[in-house]
């Protein structure tokens, strides 16, 4: 009984950390989104179809480097 709820501490510690970390991220993502919107007007659609054409562009880009 005792081990047991010792593994189930240390399980709910390593994934209040986890949380604790994706909320971290999250945050600061939407800061940066927001800082972006606000000072030079590229809106999220904007950043989305960058990275979606990100793939792309660096294949382009290792393709011109030969």
């Amino acid at each position: 009984m005792f081990v047991s709820l010792i593994v189930a501490w240390v399980v709910f510690t390593i994934l209040v950390k986890i949380v604790k970390t994706t909320v971290s991220s999250a945050m600061t993502i939407a800061a940066i989104v927001v800082l972006l919107q606000i000072s030079y007007g590229i809106t999220p659609q904007d950043i989305w179809n960058q990275i979606v054409h990100l793939p792309q562009t660096l294949s382009q880009t290792q393709g011109s480097g030969k």
